[in-house]
């Protein structure tokens, strides 16, 4: 049996808790003992004695209270619940900082909460670490091929990039990172401990956080036949049942908790037993979680598709305009680029075929054939294609989306769709409203039965409009990237941001009467 966290009762004390009732007093006849002395002289000594004390009772009231808070304000730590350490906790290969300011740790509403937090805030759940940190401890177990300890160290990001001396600013070359796209949940909840929105009073918290690192748990069953289904829902079930025995869980039947799975959703939905993947959205208990994940189901209201993480996570404000400054007076040769391989298994694979014709037209379109170099975590070779390229295309991958979607806008290329469910379904929150402000879209079987060629689309685009795609993709870099520092960037919202404001809308919306099951 999983241990259940400790929370204060909802229920107000009971009435025999409290003292009985003293006698009331008769007011009609309290004050018949003082009528001798109510003279005009003896009334006057009494005004006089009760200023004198109502002036000795201010002054050591006014001491009190200066003792109180300069003592609440030199000693913030000690307001600080013990499930909740003060420093970074170290967990194998990442930590998840838990460092507080003094303004965050008060669970009560004020007008500073209102203006930083208007749609409320978050409370984190103290899971055990069977969920979480002991998943990032045995982290060489996470896949069969390779240790994932790497790939989850500095909080997520991965190892610093290398190689890529000459290629970014000097200035910036520190906010590069290897970062592996299935990163998200550690990403999240080491921003999450530090969210400026996060309520350690559970009481006062509008959405509950569920820190479970399901594609990590998931994923070390998914390439063994050594596994079975049962092995690969084990992880989601045990969460479950030990949130469901929380009593902010009880209160809403779930609908305001949210979870990052760091997994398309298709890993997450086996209908079938000896079928791929988990079946832990399809378990009754996940019905209405708000679930933020890589790739979402476009039919599942609480399916919220977020960026995939990329290498770069600025560590300020400076770092983004640099980079912003950097790529749009970069040098654009190339009219086109695919970064990608073929998938032989797929009966009349487009991603085989952009590649052919990518080679037949190498005057204008560059590739990076990803069967001959590793392009998982991004490399110098992508980087340098999508700096130097007016366009970069973008199929399906395995799914209907790729992490290269982003890598691609992060470094000032404009993408080029197939498929809409690639993009256009999938990141509303994060993307341009208007498709066409910052991309375009292909109708891939026009390209398949030859009546539409991609290199003739794209070169009769005039240059002003290449411009102002391209800086519609630089503008809205800022929202598409993890920035470095744990409690995020000062004034810029970037991904993490606009997901939890976006999941405290929906919690809104829903008090109103949303979609519950």
């Amino acid at each position: 049996m999983l241990p259940i966290s400790k929370v204060p009762s909802l229920e107000p004390p009971s009435k025999a808790a409290k003292n009985p009732e003293l006698p009331l007093l008769n007011r009609k006849n309290s004050l018949n003992f003082l009528q001798p002395y109510l003279s005009f002289f003896h009334l006057r000594t009494w005004l006089l004695l009760s200023v004198l004390l109502l002036q000795i009772f201010l002054l050591l009231s006014a001491r009190s209270r200066s003792i109180f808070f300069s003592s609440s304000i030199s000693h913030p730590k000690e307001q600080l619940p013990p499930s909740f350490p003060t420093t970074a906790i170290t967990v194998g290969a990442a930590s998840i900082a838990s460092a507080q300011s003094p303004q965050l740790r008060d669970g009560a509403i004020n007008d500073t909460d209102n203006i930083r937090c208007p749609y409320g805030k978050v409370y984190v759940y103290n899971l055990p670490p069977i969920f979480n940190s002991e998943l990032l401890e045995n982290c060489e177990d996470l896949s069969p091929w390779t240790s994932g300890c790497d790939a989850l160290s500095n909080n997520g990001f991965g190892k610093p990039a290398n190689g890529i001396s000459g290629l970014v600013p000097e200035n910036i070359q520190d906010a590069w990172y290897w970062t592996d796209q299935f990163a998200l949940e550690v990403i999240h909840h080491n921003r999450m401990m530090n969210y400026r929105c996060r309520s350690l009073e559970p009481e006062s918290a509008t959405a509950y956080y569920i820190p479970f690192y399901a594609g990590l748990a998931v994923g070390r069953y998914l390439w063994s036949a050594n596994y079975t289904a049962k092995d690969r829902d084990r992880d989601c079930e045990m969460m479950l049942e030990w949130v469901r025995n929380q009593p902010y869980w009880n209160r809403s039947g779930g609908w305001d908790h949210f979870i990052s799975m760091g997994r398309i959703t298709w890993d997450f939905r086996r209908s079938k037993g000896p079928d791929w993947g988990s079946s832990c959205i399809y378990m009754p208990l996940m019905r209405n979680i708000t679930r933020l994940l890589i790739e979402r189901n476009p039919w599942d209201y609480f399916d919220i598709g977020v960026p995939y993480p990329t290498g770069f996570h600025p560590r300020s404000a400076a770092d983004i305009t640099s980079w912003q400054n950097f790529i749009r007076t970069r040098q654009r040769n190339t009219l086109y680029c695919f970064a990608g391989a073929t998938r032989g298994f797929i009966k009349d694979d487009f991603r085989g075929l952009l590649l052919s014709q990518c080679y037949n037209d190498s005057g204008s379109c560059r590739v990076v054939d990803c069967a001959k170099s590793k392009c998982s975590n991004g490399t110098s070779a992508i980087l340098e294609t999508f700096l130097d390229s007016k366009f970069c295309l973008q199929p399906r991958g395995d799914s209907f989306t790729r992490r290269s979607i982003f890598d691609c806008m992060v470094a000032g290329s404009i993408p080029v769709f197939f498929w809409r469910r690639t993009a256009y379904l999938q990141y509303e929150w994060f993307l341009p409203g208007e498709p066409e402000s910052y991309s375009v879209f292909i109708n891939r079987n026009e390209v398949k039965n030859g009546t539409t060629s991609i290199k003739r689309v794209l070169e009769n685009i005039s240059e002003e409009n290449i411009n102002m795609m391209r800086e519609k993709v630089i503008k809205n870099i800022p929202k598409i990237i993890y920035s470095k520092p744990n409690e995020g960037l000062e004034g810029i919202e970037d991904a993490f941001d606009v997901a939890l404001e976006g999941v405290l809308k929906r919690v809104k919306e829903q008090e109103g009467g949303g979609y519950k099951w």
